[in-house]
């Protein structure tokens, strides 16, 4: 597989959340803002990036009967780094989205990718692979948020543009959240569909 098409695989034609839609728990549950969409996103992405390494450096030394229980091993490594940095750089970040680092862990996309992609590939290519399912995952997580702070609150990465005046309530609730996915994810694809059919 050439590095281009897992680059595109991982932004656009793969998408975990517009495509594949894995990871659906932490995409509504954390995308309330911006910020925390985009903050979920990343650090997703560097537990990907780092465990699809590790991963594809140990495949020919992990036996067969125990390859689940050692990629979760690898896994749970890079996110215990991640909210460890988080608790003790960002706070306040960690507090907002408290239960949902631990639960990267568990995660379908990362366990997913290491299972599909990392087992079977070298190091450069399971690398790339993870860094930009990742990069697409972010990418989602951040405009769902986006959508969902500009019609919730009126603002957008903190800054307010609405004057005083207050957003819809609904869209920063979960039944917004699953409005805005929806509505995203038709949007994605009928745009993909288009492209598509075109070419």
């Amino acid at each position: 597989m050439k590095a281009k098409d897992i680059i595109k695989n991982g932004l656009i034609k793969e998408n975990p959340t517009w495509v594949l839609v894995l990871g659906m728990c932490p995409t509504l549950a954390t995308t309330t803002s911006a910020v925390n969409g985009m903050s979920m996103g990343l650090a997703t992405t560097f537990v990907l990036l780092m465990s699809n390494i590790v991963i594809s450096l140990l495949k020919s030394v992990i036996p067969d009967k125990v390859r689940i229980p050692a990629f979760i091993v690898v896994i749970a490594t890079f996110v215990t780094i991640v909210q460890l940095v988080m608790q003790g750089f960002l706070p306040a970040l960690y507090e907002t989205l408290g239960l949902f680092i631990p639960l990267i862990v568990v995660n379908c996309i990362v366990l997913g990718r290491a299972e599909a992609f990392a087992s079977k590939n070298n190091i450069w290519h399971s690398a790339l692979d993870g860094l930009f399912m990742g990069l697409g995952f972010t990418w989602a997580l951040t405009l769902v948020g986006m959508v969902r702070e500009i019609l919730g609150t009126g603002s957008v990465f903190g800054w307010k543009f609405i004057g005083e005046a207050d957003g819809m309530l609904l869209f920063i609730l979960p039944p917004g959240g699953f409005i805005c996915l929806g509505l995203l994810m038709a949007l994605v694809r009928y745009i993909q569909n288009k492209k598509t059919s075109k070419a």
